[in-house]
Order: C-alpha cells, then sequence, then structure tokens
C-alpha cells in the first residue's frame, strides 16, 4: 500500500547484511520493451540466483492489482492471472527458491498522517506525488483487489504474510523475523575446503 513503508522496511531490514549478497529489484510502471513480453517475464528475469538475496519491490502482483483497479485489462485477463501466478511461484520453489511474500498494511487514517507527513517536512517532500491522492480515493477498490488476491495465491509454497505496518518498528520486526526464520531453516553450511588443505603450509 502506499506509504506503508516498502523502501523503509527494504533499508532497515536488510542495513546489517552483506550488499554483495544482495540486490532490491523495483517494478514501476512497465517499459515498451516490457510490455513486449508476457507480464511475469520481467519478474522472472529477477528472480534470484542461488546463494543470493533478491528482494522485489513490488512485484508481477501489480498485474492483479493496479490493472484490475484502473482497468487497464479485461477482467478475464486479471482473473486468470492467478492461477498463472501460483504455478510460476510453484515452479520457482520446485527449483529451490524460498518465497516471503509480505503485504504490509495500513489503515486509512495511518495513510492520511504519512502523506500529510510528507508535505510539512521538506526532507520527505520529495516522496509527495499527487497520485497518491488520487489512488486513494480508490481505496475501496484496492481493499477488495487485496482481499481477493491474498486469498487466491496464498499457497502451501507460498504464503502470504500480513504485516500490520502502522508501527515501523513492528513492521521491521515482523519481516525481519520471518527473514531469519527462513534462512535458520535452510540449514546453510560453509563450503568445503580444498582438497589437501590440512597439508599446506604458509612460510
Amino acid at each position: 500500500m502506499d506509504t506503508a513503508g516498502k523502501d523503509g522496511t527494504i533499508r532497515r531490514v536488510f542495513e546489517g547484511v552483506n550488499p554483495q549478497g544482495v540486490r532490491v529489484a523495483s517494478f514501476k510502471a512497465p517499459t515498451p520493451p516490457e510490455l513486449d513480453h508476457d507480464y511475469l517475464w520481467r519478474a522472472h528475469r529477477e528472480v534470484s540466483g542461488r546463494g543470493e538475496l533478491v528482494v522485489f519491490n513490488r512485484s508481477h502482483y501489480e498485474d492483479v492489482l493496479v490493472v484490475r483497479v484502473h482497468e487497464m485489462v479485461p477482467r478475464g485477463t486479471w482473473e486468470r492471472r492467478f492461477s498463472q501466478i501460483n504455478d510460476f511461484e510453484r515452479m520457482l520453489t520446485e527449483e529451490g527458491t524460498t518465497l516471503l511474500k509480505f503485504f504490509l498494511h495500513i489503515d486509512q487514517k495511518e495513510q492520511k498522517k504519512r502523506l500529510q507527513q510528507r508535505l510539512d517536512d521538506p526532507m520527505k517532500r520529495w516522496k509527495f506525488s499527487p497520485a497518491d491522492l488520487a489512488e486513494r480515493k480508490l481505496r475501496d477498490q484496492y481493499m477488495l483487489a487485496y482481499e481477493e488476491a491474498l486469498s487466491l495465491t496464498s499457497t502451501a509454497w507460498a504464503p502470504w504474510r500480513i504485516i500490520v505496518s502502522n508501527h515501523n518498528w513492528y513492521r521491521n520486526l515482523m519481516v525481519a523475523q520471518a527473514i531469519v526464520g527462513a534462512l535458520e531453516g535452510l540449514d546453510i553450511r560453509y563450503p568445503e575446503a580444498p582438497a589437501g588443505w590440512e597439508k599446506v603450509h604458509i612460510d
């Protein structure tokens, strides 16, 4: 959701992580080359490789949310994308990718407060866009779209985690705990040393 703190969460949760192993992929309005491909193409290009953490700042879910609310594609198009997304994410997990999906939720009152702060604080004013106000007026439509998207794409292999985000410290803690738990579950180990290492003598 707008002003829920996607950028702030990424910054705070990953500030202590070695940047060599983390990459952030931000999804904005599709570029002409992206529009020439299927809607999942640009997401698939950014999926993490082995041993890599990739954070999606927004994602392929825009293609069942924004396009629905703004009626950019026919209903039949965004409706069939739910099963396509589930198949896509199942394929990724079966191939060894661990998926964590977070929905950062704030209430309408908190969103208004944060938008006002962007106007009042010169250090935050660059974040403000009149488009945020236009999107805010569509809140009811977005809530319906969020509810359906979350319920239809929260699967055993890629469940959604709804994070109450009115308080930044709580939001960051919940996201960090989920990531740490997932990493611990991977049973990550250091690579084996080269053969014969025990015979090496350094003068």
